[in-house]
């Protein structure tokens, strides 16, 4: 019996060691599957904080839930003066994202804030708003369509989680609806929106005579046959890099965005898995990349930082827009941009005046020609410049009666830009609405269009009315 206690006392203690040991492992180098949700959540809390002026614990609630998850519903998190930091029970997978003024969250991987810190704008934009109408200014005092109004007041075209729906004719708010908690003060999540906005930000520096379309040996690792990985073939999602482009759990693209400092590097690395210009794939990295390529265009980083400013969101009035970059510093110009939606459908009607905005060229018409064309290698569903020519459910074998030069700029949980040059028209739509529950934008859309045609009332202008003497 002695015998038997001895061993039963021994295999007790090899017990608690290996409990002890997995805890501990657990503890200091956590699963990435951890790292990537608290990273994940730690994002999505700091932006819609710092950014948007939200309630943390009612972002953590709703939009870090989104995805579904159950890791997710186990985080908890703490609010720094210029951070948040989250982890799941027991302080397990602690990871902190840090906010800089006019340029959002980044997650801070490596874990060295104070260094993250540095990465900062000389002078971070004001925000000052314009009392001139819309869209030279921020007033919006003319009458709404009644048309487009009552069909963004149907829950089933606005969608699931509807944040925000701008829709814009003739250079004009005709329509305009927020969910319960949004206004258009809110700034808001683009996700993927954000790929065109990179795209226009290498049109202008193309523009400038910086960059080149058919440039080619982009990065100086890129020595084998990635060297022939041109400009045009990053724009138009063809560059052959092998980057996984699925939303799993652990993947390419939530590897390099929750847990990679610098998502560039981590794309650059990547190897060919086709010949470049041979095979359509899309892919969050490939905006990276032109995001670091562009920025490497300039000889003082500050200048960089800049730029989408200077370049782009100063000259249309997006006051709001802020373009996040990662802990090393470059623009994650794949997914992390928030604007009001006032603001971003103003970007939308950049592009449905063919680049030109009051008058002046804003956007090469080259660029312009390239965005709006799709490609032979997508099979006509996106461009030679980070757009769609068919959205989600076009693509996926819907049949819409929308207008034939419709195109898109669209992004994770149900964000929509459609812009339709031939009926001057924009239609923003932004939300909280995961792919499996199959919104489709295409329907809205084809109602609005014909809506839309209906005559605005103009103002009608008061009497004026002497002072009394």
């Amino acid at each position: 019996m002695r015998i038997v206690a001895r061993i039963l006392k021994w295999l007790a203690v090899a017990i608690v060691v290996v409990v002890v040991g997995a805890v501990g492992w657990v503890y200091f180098a956590p699963p990435e599957l951890l790292r990537v949700g608290t990273a994940y959540a730690a994002k999505m809390v700091c932006s819609s904080t710092f950014i948007g002026g939200r309630d943390p614990a009612d972002v953590l609630a709703k939009d870090v839930q989104a995805p579904g998850h159950p890791i997710l519903k186990y985080v908890s998190f703490e609010k720094g003066e210029d951070t948040i930091t989250t982890s799941l029970p027991g302080g397990f997978a602690r990871q902190t994202a840090l906010y800089r003024p006019g340029l959002g969250c980044a997650i801070v991987p490596d874990g060295d804030v104070a260094a993250a810190r540095t990465i900062a704008l000389s002078e971070p934009p004001k925000g000052e708003k314009s009392d001139l109408e819309w869209p030279l200014g921020d007033q919006v005092s003319k009458p709404m369509s009644d048309a487009v109004q009552a069909l963004l007041a149907d829950p089933e075209l606005a969608g699931p989680e509807m944040r925000a729906i701008v829709v814009v004719k003739d250079g004009r708010i005709i329509g305009e609806r927020y969910g319960a908690g949004f206004d258009d003060t809110s700034p808001l999540m683009g996700w993927s929106m954000t790929k065109t906005v990179t795209a226009a930000l290498i049109g202008a520096r193309i523009g400038e005579g910086k960059l080149r379309y058919d440039q080619d040996r982009l990065f100086p690792a890129w020595t084998d046959d990635r060297a022939k990985i041109k400009v045009s073939d990053l724009l138009a999602m063809q560059s052959g890099l092998d980057l996984e482009e699925t939303y799993g759990d652990v993947n390419d693209v939530t590897r390099m965005l929750f847990l990679e400092p610098d998502q560039a590097r981590f794309v650059e690395a990547k190897p060919l898995e086709a010949q470049p210009g041979t095979k359509f794939e899309y892919t969050t990295g490939s905006a990276v990349v032109l995001s670091r390529l562009w920025m490497n265009s300039f000889a003082d980083p500050k200048e960089a930082l800049a730029y989408p400013h200077k370049a782009l969101f100063d000259r249309i009035g997006m006051t709001s827009a802020v373009m996040e970059p990662d802990e090393a510093g470059t623009f994650s110009g794949g997914s992390l941009m928030y604007a009001t939606a006032r603001d971003w459908v103003r970007f939308g009607l950049l592009l449905a005046n063919n680049g030109f905005w009051d008058d002046e060229q804003v956007l090469p018409a080259e660029f312009m020609q390239r965005l709006t064309t799709p490609t032979e290698l997508s099979e006509g569903a996106y461009t030679g410049a980070m757009a769609w020519k068919k959205a989600s459910g076009e693509r996926k074998g819907g049949s819409f009666d929308i207008p034939a030069d419709t195109y898109w700029a669209t992004g994770h949980d149900g964000q929509s830009l459609a812009v339709v040059p031939s009926e001057r028209l924009v239609v923003l739509r932004l939300g909280l609405t995961p792919s499996w529950l199959k919104y489709r934008p295409e329907r809205l859309l084809e109602k609005v269009v014909v809506a839309a045609r209906e005559p605005v009332p103009e103002p009608e202008l008061q009497p004026r009315i002497p002072p009394e003497e």
